[in-house]
């Protein structure tokens, strides 16, 4: 049997993602299965970060804190970060603008998909600042984009951080996601 040729692959599409069941994501027509579903303290960690973005998204009127929602890039391209803060009135069924700040907590499922595929996506889509939260070390690295690349701001533990999103600023207390 041969090398499987390029023109084989499948190439899927948000009309595809559309009809398909449990949770997907699609990057550059390649198809991401999002199972199994994410452990506890993965769980755990999204709702603190859920509830921190929330309490601090509360004083400006133009920026909102969601959980998991598709974030449609293009017609190949659709993924649904974890935690993330949009600075704009999110309308429809997705959003289609690029997230200020996004939070992805890893899993041994998604946690090379995390650290690369979407690392270098939400670079390119001019995502403001990317925290990759890794719950088996209690640390989560903050990227900043600074001329089109990301550069490392900190490995957080116990740091209060302050990120500059477009309408407002945010204070996150690190400490307050791994007890």
């Amino acid at each position: 049997m041969g090398a499987v040729k390029l023109e084989d692959i499948p190439h899927y599409t948000y009309e595809d993602y559309k009809l398909w069941e449990d949770e997907w994501e699609i990057i550059s027509g390649v198809a991401y299965a999002m199972s199994p579903a994410p452990m506890i303290k993965h769980q755990s960690i999204s709702n603190k970060i859920a509830r921190l973005l929330d309490e601090q998204v509360e004083k400006c009127d133009k920026c909102h804190a969601l959980l998991p929602v598709d974030w449609k890039i293009s017609e190949d391209t659709v993924v649904q970060p974890d935690n993330l803060v949009v600075c704009y009135e999110p309308k429809g069924a997705y959003i289609s603008k690029a997230p200020v700040l996004i939070f992805e907590v890893l899993s041994k499922a998604t946690a090379k998909k995390d650290k690369t595929v979407k690392f270098n996506l939400y670079q390119d889509e001019g995502v403001k600042y990317y925290i990759i939260v890794d719950p088996d070390d209690s640390v989560a690295k903050a990227y900043e984009l600074k001329d089109g690349r990301y550069i490392k701001m900190l490995d957080a533990t116990d740091e209060v951080v302050d990120f500059t999103l477009k309408d407002c600023d945010i204070t996150i207390d690190f400490s307050k996601l791994w007890g």
